[in-house]
This record gives C-alpha cells, sequence and structure tokens, in this order.
C-alpha cells in the first residue's frame, strides 16, 4: 500500500511540475495601437501552448508566456506574422495586413 501511495504522489508531482513548465519572450512587432494590441492578445490566446501574452503600445513590445512542450518562439513569431503584423525579424502577411483595421495600418496609430 506505501509503494501504492508513494508511486502516485510521484506521478502527482511530476504532472505538476509538468503543468508549471513555461518560458518568456518578449517580441517586437509592427503595432501601433490599442486595436492592434486586442488583436494580437485575443488571437494569441487561442495559440496551443500560449498561456498568456501582454503588448505594451508605446513600444510596441509583446511578452509571451508560453509552454516549450507545446510551440516554441518560431511557431509564435508566425502566428503573429499570419495576423499581419512584423515579429521581429519575421515580416507581416500581406494580405493578412490587408485585412486589418486602418488605424492598425497607420504607423503614428491614429484613429
Amino acid at each position: 500500500m506505501k509503494k501504492i501511495i508513494s508511486w502516485l504522489f510521484t506521478i502527482i508531482l511530476s504532472t505538476a511540475a509538468a503543468k508549471a513548465q513555461s518560458d518568456t519572450i518578449v517580441i517586437q512587432t509592427s503595432s501601433v495601437c490599442g486595436t492592434c494590441k486586442k488583436t494580437i492578445e485575443r488571437d494569441l490566446s487561442f495559440e496551443k501552448g500560449v498561456k498568456s501574452s501582454s503588448l505594451v503600445i508605446e513600444t510596441s513590445k509583446l511578452t509571451v508566456i508560453y509552454n516549450p512542450k507545446k510551440t516554441n518562439p518560431d511557431l509564435i513569431r508566425q502566428r503573429i506574422s499570419s495576423i499581419g503584423y512584423d515579429a521581429d525579424e519575421v515580416k507581416r502577411d500581406p494580405k493578412a495586413f490587408d485585412k486589418l483595421p486602418g488605424c492598425c495600418k497607420d504607423p503614428r496609430g491614429h484613429h
């Protein structure tokens, strides 16, 4: 009985440690306004492995907390590109950019 309890305890601890595992990356984006912030954060919330994201509009820097067993920085950058924004050295998808609201295309971020 002690062996079973010990074995179960080990499995529970291993599972909890695996779930708690996360990495953080900061990505320079081409975002310019509040609509960009909402779009990027909303879309990344559905991306597998992304735990959270937060964009600072003033600097266009996006901080992403993610599970490295489910995704990686390159996939996250590609996803941001597919939304219509530059992500570090990964250029935005032109077709996705064309679909963004006008305020997101204005380099000064004016509505």
